[in-house]
């Protein structure tokens, strides 16, 4: 057997597994995902995958060069507020900034809807007297009484993490170091996180709150990784295990361990790194990335050809500084829930059935009607094909869940799955319009790239809906987000503030500073690979009047440039013309902090082209009653049978394993050479 590159994605509902050899040849499976412990359904997963495969989990294991992995641990313990008990050491005074955040809630005029809860109760909020200046002289010396008390009271609360802020402790760590150092000899069995370590950079709030979030999910990701890594091991395991983080790069377990915050957008970042390597491989610069899974659907732009990084997130009302992959999560997937609220509006999500019990249609006692049932209602999902006939799916049970949805609105059946089915992709729509329309993209230049197991049911009527003609589905579709794994590089990114008041930067010191922060990432990360490493350099940037920066990428600027300064202010303005419409080049312009990510660029496995069969169309493998508008009996296509070149017109349903493919009366499609689905979307009416 030839070495094997595995990706695991774990899902809401389903863990996706695929396994690439060194002839491209792809293998995919899933297996229920098993929220109570996640690495149960991971190595239910490789059981299935090795069988496919032909061989035995150990054998498969034993010839498998790298696992990617990524987790949805650290977002369901920020969703579901099941994190650590968490305690904040913090400069005497400022044990507030927590909760008064930057004096903003979510919805700022909603009087009446609260801030969201902090993860840290006022109790276990404690000040510490010290203080750095902002140039980092010491202003208070670390008083380790204060520190004594502080610590004495952890220990008597039961805390099992700790974050430690201290003030302008990104110029000058000493003082957290101490503090770390001593709470780590007083409560060896205590976890701890400080902010010189996790975010090193200016503004107070920012750099407590993703520190406390890091201290929160800390001890069960960590628990978590430890433990499939072990299982792993134990399995025969013999290549490298590594983690996606919410950046899109990948790391070693321990380092996805120590930074557990990176994690939270773990499995959406892998998506968006497959939709990077289709865009390269269809030539298209320009998508949209709509990945509909069970409980939620992701949107991201691919834009010339490059993901967009964003230091601006925040999960479950918590603000995360750290770079991400700047995505939007929609509570809209094939579990969501419809149901009629008091006043009598219908709505879909964001409840959602989840993997246990799953929608009605699943027969594990779940009875709340879902988009799924929806789907099998409307002939969409064939009831016995669904998962290639491994779990058939009970008719009954989803006609009897939307029942009731219609008996309350007073409507018949299939006006009751057509009004679950509308108002997902009405939801779904309203996701890409505000990743596009509300930031000056016009939708209609770019495709949508479809994956995700219900993707392909929703998919054409949402770019109809936005008026986008292309709509492009991977074979790999259900499993993107694993597949996509297998083509991120290595990543380890670093920075520094590098802000002085009234003071503009001088080319020494932008040099002095990128030429250390190179240094410090590349070698951290030699030390978890030894291929190729390539740098990339941006820095946060605003005009000295604005309180938010900029990104702005400066991989290219030489930095020996007798004009440098000139030269990246000029990138500046650019920039900021590209996101606002404006640019004033007669402001002041502030360098704020400098970033540079080490990129250990890895084989991403070879992709193989569909063979061409003998040029003969493939015919429908059977037809099914679907509403489309009014009843019809619609072909239907096995993806698998369809050939490089061959053209369908709609109307018609592509089945696949794992995923469902609809198109409507006047659209079109052609298969191209990788077997992938090209669809032309006929103008909404």
């Amino acid at each position: 057997m030839s070495k094997l590159i595995i990706g695991v994605d774990v899902g809401g509902t389903f863990t996706d597994l695929v396994a690439i050899d060194a002839s491209g040849h792809t293998t995919f499976a899933k297996a229920p995902s098993t929220p109570q412990d996640q690495s149960i359904g991971v190595m239910a997963g490789l059981d299935e995958l090795a069988r496919r495969l032909g061989l035995s989990r150990a054998a498969m294991l034993a010839v498998t060069q790298r696992l990617v992995h990524g987790t949805t641990v650290a977002t369901n313990a920020l969703l579901e507020r099941k994190g650590a008990k968490v305690a904040l050491l913090t400069t005497e005074g400022h044990r507030d900034v927590l909760e008064m955040r930057e004096g903003l809630k979510p919805n700022r005029y909603d009087l009446r809807s609260p801030p969201p809860e902090p993860l840290v109760p006022r109790e276990l909020r404690f000040g510490v007297r010290e203080r750095m200046r902002p140039n980092g002289e010491v202003s208070t010396p670390l008083d380790e009484r204060s520190l004594g008390q502080a610590i004495a009271a952890i220990r008597a609360a039961g805390v099992t993490s700790v974050a430690i802020c201290f003030l302008h402790s990104y110029r000058n760590p000493a003082h957290e170091i101490a503090a770390a150092e001593r709470v780590a000899r007083e409560l060896p069995d205590v976890s701890v996180s400080r902010s010189s370590d996790v975010l090193p950079q200016i503004k107070e709030y920012e750099r407590v709150s993703t520190t406390v979030v890091n201290a929160y999910v800390g001890p069960i990701v960590r628990r978590y990784l430890m433990r499939l890594e072990s299982r792993l091991r134990e399995a025969g395991l013999a290549g490298s295990l590594f983690i996606i983080l919410s950046h899109g790069g990948m790391a070693p377990v321990e380092e996805a361990a120590r930074l557990a915050a990176a994690t939270v957008l773990s499995g959406p970042a892998g998506g968006m790194a497959g939709c990077r390597r289709c865009a390269e491989m269809l030539g298209l610069p320009d998508l949209v990335a709509f990945d509909m899974g069970g409980t939620s659907t992701d949107i991201s732009l691919i834009t010339d050809g490059a993901m967009s990084l964003s230091a601006d997130g925040s999960l479950a009302g918590q603000r995360i500084a750290l770079r991400s992959l700047d995505i939007a999560s929609i509570a809209a997937g094939g579990g969501s829930i419809a149901a009629v609220d008091a006043g009598g509006i219908f709505r879909v999500g964001p409840e959602s059935a989840g993997a246990v019990p799953g929608p009605a249609c699943y027969g594990q006692g779940g009875d709340a009607p879902a988009v799924t049932d929806a789907n099998v209602v409307l002939g969409y999902l064939d009831a016995k094909a669904f998962m290639g006939s491994k779990r058939p799916l009970d008719r009954a049970a989803a006609e009897a869940a939307v029942d009731r949805v219609a008996a309350t609105l007073g409507i018949d059946r299939t006006q009751a799955a057509t009004g679950i089915f509308r108002l997902v992709n009405m939801k779904m729509a309203d996701g890409i319009r505000l990743m596009t329309l509300r930031r000056g993209v016009d939708p209609r230049r770019f495709a949508l790239l479809s994956f995700g197991g219900a993707a392909g049911l929703h998919a054409v009527e949402i770019a109809r809906e936005l008026d986008i003609a292309r709509v492009i589905v991977p074979t790999t579709a259900s499993v993107l987000s694993a597949w996509g794994m297998l083509t991120s590089d290595l990543r380890y990114e670093a920075s520094r503030t590098h802000f002085e008041t009234g003071a503009r930067s001088t080319a020494a010191e932008v040099r002095e500073i990128f030429s250390d922060l190179e240094t410090r990432t590349v070698e951290r990360l030699k030390g978890w690979f030894d291929g190729p490493i390539a740098t990339e350099r941006s820095a946060e940037m605003r005009y000295g009047e604005q309180i938010f920066e900029i990104d702005v990428p400066l991989s290219d600027v030489d930095l020996d440039s007798e004009k440098l300064i000139a030269e990246i202010e000029d990138r500046f303005h650019r920039r900021h013309e590209e996101l606002y419409t404006y640019a004033s080049r007669d402001q002041e312009v502030v360098f704020v902090n400098a970033r540079v990510a080490a990129v250990g660029k890895v084989s991403a496995g070879t992709v193989k082209e569909k063979l061409a069969g003998s040029g003969a169309p493939s015919v429908p493998r059977a037809t099914r009653q679907a509403w489309l508008g009014k009843w019809r009996e619609v072909p239907v296509h096995a993806l698998d049978d369809l050939q490089p070149d061959e053209a369908l017109q709609g109307p018609a349903i592509i089945e696949a394993e794992t995923t469902t493919v609809v198109i409507g009366a006047g659209d079109s499609l052609i298969v191209n050479g990788l077997g992938w689905l090209d669809i032309r979307v006929a103008r909404k009416a």
